[in-house]
């Protein structure tokens, strides 16, 4: 099995999945996603590939819009359909 984890070092989440991970006996693929961040179209592939709309993607508990209370609007644009 090959696992690729974008990881923030900072975060302890995702710390605690990289540990979780490699006590699985696993050692991932590790990129830290702010020194490099994925294309949009890594990011589309992801979402798709998840299953998800771009909105449920997002982590709301860390989104601007959460922080101001603004309403998240859901559009025609934040949904993507599986890549041929």
């Amino acid at each position: 099995m090959t696992v690729t984890i974008y990881h923030n070092p900072d975060c302890g989440t995702s710390r605690n999945t990289l540990a979780m991970i490699r006590n699985a006996g696993i050692e991932p693929t590790v990129i830290e996603y702010l020194q490099s961040p994925p294309s949009r179209d890594v990011l589309m592939a992801m979402i798709a590939n998840a299953g998800l709309s771009v909105h449920e993607a997002i982590r709301e508990k860390a989104h601007p819009s959460t922080r101001s209370g603004l309403p998240i609007r859901r559009s025609a644009t934040t949904s993507f359909s599986k890549p041929c």
